[in-house]
Parts: structure tokens; sequence; C-alpha cells
């Protein structure tokens, strides 16, 4: 028996346009599924369709926004016409607003209100709260389902500067156990991955220098991982399936897997 084999899934993953996201979704697509790919940017959704087909997988792209109920609902019957009723949400949909990043030039209490809400309302609500309550219904008719979202350190131990982000990840690491909780006796199996450091568009410039140098930050990040380096995108794969998988992770539910170099270990 192949514990990691997700033939006659049908993965749905929101934010499958970002890299983090992307990965996965080809990862799930590696492993037989048929993946859905949702995102905003038609684009790079059509560019990731294309390298899961052109690897041999089954994948279509969804466009729409997260944060809008109406573009879920029918992303949602789009998905089922074309490639299946889903048995895999991955809520990979997120990031750092930069109005509310404290800096040297700005105080917490000058955060702005439009600002906070808007960390929340990408990671809280379209990155988690819209798609489940979209996609999990049918998830609990069926009896069957996992759900994947994407927490982050940040949601364990506050970063600086980030802090609307990392209050926006702490509850989506409290909602995943809420459902996982309340659907678990429907047949649904409901986790999070919590990502360490990797490198992506929304964060560049704070690892980053304008001439490629690591930045302070950077530094201070790779002093603080174990490992030292920043993790690859590809290196979530492996949680992701492990997760999506009814096979091999059938009595996993409630559960949040690190994959941070060992980043939320390391103390003084």
């Amino acid at each position: 028996m192949n514990l990691f084999q997700l033939e006659g899934d049908v993965a749905v993953v929101v934010g499958a346009t970002g890299a983090l996201g992307g990965a996965m979704a080809q990862g799930l697509a590696a492993a037989g599924a048929a993946v859905a790919v949702v995102g905003r940017s038609s684009d790079r959704g059509n560019q990731r369709v294309d390298a899961i087909r052109a690897a041999g997988g089954r994948a279509g792209f969804f466009q729409g926004d997260a944060l809008r109920r109406e573009d879920l609902v029918r992303i949602h019957d789009e998905i089922i016409r074309e490639l299946g009723a889903p048995t895999i949400l991955v809520n990979a949909a997120g990031g750092n607003d930069p109005k509310a990043t404290v800096t040297a030039d700005m105080k917490f209490e000058q955060i702005s209100l439009e600002a906070w809400r808007g960390n929340f309302d990408l990671n809280l609500v379209g990155g988690v709260l819209l798609p489940c309550q979209v996609f999990g219904p049918g998830f609990c008719e069926r009896g069957r389902g996992s759900i994947i979202n994407v927490a982050s350190v940040s949601a364990h131990l506050p970063l600086s500067r980030v802090v609307a982000y990392s209050s926006a990840k702490a509850a989506v690491l409290n909602l995943t156990q809420f459902l996982a909780r309340e659907w678990a006796s429907r047949g649904v199996r409901v986790n999070s991955i919590t990502p360490g450091f990797f490198p992506a568009e929304q964060n560049r410039k704070l690892l980053f220098n304008d001439d490629g140098s690591p930045t302070a930050r950077t530094q201070s990040i790779w002093s603080h991982t174990p490992m030292g380096r920043f993790g690859k995108s590809e290196e979530l794969v492996g949680a992701a399936v492990f997760l999506a998988s009814s096979k091999a992770s059938s009595f996993v539910t409630g559960s949040d897997l690190r994959v941070d170099g060992g980043f939320l270990s390391q103390t003084i």
C-alpha cells in the first residue's frame, strides 16, 4: 500500500499562484491528485497549470479572489464540473500588509485600523474562513476531506515588526483546532503547516538588500535557525502530501506540522 498516493483525489489549492502554494500544488499533482489552482493572477495560475500538465499531472486554473465569497462559490461549482468533487483543500493565500509593519519610523500605536484589518482579512478571512465555509460543507456531506491551513512561525512566537501578521496567523492556528474538533465526526480532518522562513516576493525587501546581499534581519533569522538557512518551497511538499493523504495521516487532525529548519526549537 502506497501511503502517499493521492490518485482519485481532487485538491483545491487557494493561493497556488504564490511560491509556497504553487509548490504544494505541484507536489499534490505529482502524488496523483487532480489539482485546482486558485488565485487572482491568470498569468501565474496558467503557468502553474502548464508546469503540472508538463509533468504528466491533471490541473485547471480557476480565477478569483479568496476574499469574495461569490468568487469562491463560483469556483467551487466550476471545480466540481471540470475536475470532480474536492477532497483536499489547501489554504495557502496570505501575506503581510507592509502598512501594518512596525518600523524605526512608526510605532505600534500608529498602526492604522485599516492596515490591521487588512492583515486579518488576507490571512484569516480569505486565508482560511471563507474557503472553509464554502468547501467544508461538501466535505462533511461526503464524509471525507482533508483541510490544510498555512500558518507561520510568527503564530507561535510573535516576530518583531509584523505584529498584525503574527496575530492573524495565531488566529489561523486557533481556527484550525476549532474546525478539527467540529468536523472530526463527519470524516473531515483539519491541520496546519507552519513554514519557517521561505523567501518570496512579499518579504524579499526585508531579507535582501538591493545588491542581493542579506540584510541584518536575514542574518538574525539564520542565526536563530539551527539549520542556518532559508527553506526552499519544495521542502513543504512532503508535509502537504502527508496531511492530504487519508492513508498516511488518517488519525491526524488538529495538528500543526512545523517545517522551519528548527527555528521554533531555538532559544539562546
